[in-house]
């Protein structure tokens, strides 16, 4: 007979507390709510790159050790007598009752897009009258860069503050990178700084709004780069040299040998 979800949750939840208890895991006892966060951060990532290699099974394994760390938390907050995992998932049912009317109450919305305009008119509200919120809000700072850039855009999107198009988008950029020329040239260091920040915040605007992930996009070609950089060493290496003992030229001419390759690859025998 299957084993229920609920069963299993509360395995591992009893798992944990064991690893922390009196005659458990030194390591897992020793730590604590700050010493943790590296390893959530790097349990998300891997998350994702389970999602960008289409790994079910990698994935299955990789939500797991995320799911791990969540618990580890309620397990660290239960012992300081602060929550527990109980409290944790009856938050999280009632915040997501209360924010989807339109499936556990009476109100109806059209499409997607009212349904998400819908969220954070109650998400604002949540905050009451003395302390209204931003529709900015929810966002955190310590996101990567270009993820908070991202973020930020779709939540003033969703409250009507956005280009209507990509093309309006692309203008903008245009005009931020002509600003950025103006500043490379007068050699201002914040001056660049400012706006070679502007153009990389129109660039994600452009890539949302053609409906392409930012972050994906920049590590895919993060990605790229590693995979023909490497092509190149190994192809100075069986040449006998290293890329530093090269010059720019020969190492122009190997990197678009590794591109050709590629393309050829891509498009298959005889194509």
């Amino acid at each position: 007979m299957a084993t229920s979800a609920g069963a299993r949750f509360d395995a591992l939840l009893s798992l944990m507390a064991r690893l922390r208890g009196d005659g458990g895991c030194p390591w897992d006892r020793e730590q604590t709510r700050e010493s943790l966060k590296p390893y959530l951060i790097e349990e998300a990532y891997e998350v994702l790159q389970a999602i960008d290699e289409r790994d079910v099974d990698h994935l299955v394994e990789e939500l797991g050790d995320l799911l791990f760390q969540v618990v580890f938390h309620c397990q660290v907050a239960s012992e300081a007598g602060e929550f527990t995992m109980p409290d944790v998932l009856e938050r999280l049912v009632d915040k997501m009752t209360r924010r989807h009317p339109h499936v556990f109450g009476d109100q109806r919305v059209a499409d997607a897009q009212e349904a998400l305009q819908q969220w954070e008119r109650i998400k604002r509200a949540e905050g009451g009258a003395e302390a209204p919120r931003s529709a900015l809000d929810g966002v955190p700072g310590s996101l990567p860069a270009l993820l908070r850039a991202q973020r930020l855009q779709v939540k003033a999107g969703r409250v009507g503050f956005d280009w209507t198009a990509w093309q309006d988008a692309r203008d903008k950029l245009a005009e931020e990178m002509a600003e950025m020329d103006e500043a490379l040239q007068q050699g201002h260091a914040g001056r660049i700084r400012e706006e070679i920040g502007d153009v990389l915040f129109s660039m994600v605007n452009v890539a949302r709004l053609s409906d392409v992930d930012a972050e994906d996009c920049l590590r895919l070609a993060a990605d790229k780069f590693t995979r023909r950089f490497k092509e190149v060493e190994a192809d100075m290496m069986a040449r006998g040299r290293t890329v530093s003992d090269t010059s720019l030229e020969d190492l122009d001419q190997a990197w678009e040998a590794v591109k050709a390759r590629e393309r050829r690859d891509l498009r298959g025998p005889g194509r």
